[in-house]
């Protein structure tokens, strides 16, 4: 397996602003933004269009949906603990982030709707049938909504695939939230 270096600011020096951007948002540089640093526009483009998502209509609780389906169904374990880290962070709910994290049935009629159209965006690689489509408009979401699906899905993609090439390491600031596949068995038997 090819080996990714972790970059620092000073190992990485045409990424040093996007890092030194990150390690005052996070208060450490995360891994996963370490290895980015490797190609300076995958960097960019992801720390970007995350910026992006987060100013979508999306609650933070429905953006950390969108994600943690797209997490959960790729198999990033990186990305399941760190955004569960994050959604602890951002507030949300514990029964939320349990099913997201088990992939289970969320609660809420609306929310489950979401999560519903996100994994059937993610395993129909961007063919959802229009059933999928109506159902999520049913619920009380708009057409925006499923393209704002489409911008969370792309975000997971970089992250998630970089993670599986680079088998990034997790972080210790979210080693306590650490995630297997096995969870996902675990709650089918």
């Amino acid at each position: 397996m090819t080996s990714f270096q972790i970059h620092t600011a000073e190992t990485a020096p045409n990424a040093k602003g996007l890092i030194e951007g990150a390690q005052q948002a996070f208060g450490f540089l995360p891994n996963l933004l370490g290895i980015m640093a490797e190609a300076p526009a995958l960097l960019e483009g992801y720390m970007t269009l995350a910026g992006i998502f987060d100013k979508s209509d999306l609650s933070a609780t429905e953006r950390q949906i969108v994600l943690m389906v797209n997490n959960r169904l790729n198999g990033c374990t990186y990305c399941m603990a760190a955004h569960t880290g994050i959604s602890k962070a951002q507030g949300v709910p514990d029964d939320v982030i349990g099913a997201l994290r088990q992939g289970t049935e969320l609660t809420d009629p609306k929310l489950e709707a979401l999560r519903v159209f996100a994994v059937k965006v993610n395993e129909s690689r961007g063919w959802p049938e229009q059933g999928d489509i109506d159902a999520l408009l049913a619920a009380g979401y708009t057409k925006r909504t499923v393209l704002e699906v489409i911008l969370g899905t792309a975000v997971k993609v970089m992250s998630n695939y970089t993670n599986h090439i680079a088998s990034t390491p997790l972080d210790d600031a979210f080693s306590a939230v650490e995630w297997t596949p096995a969870e996902l068995a675990e709650s089918v038997s």
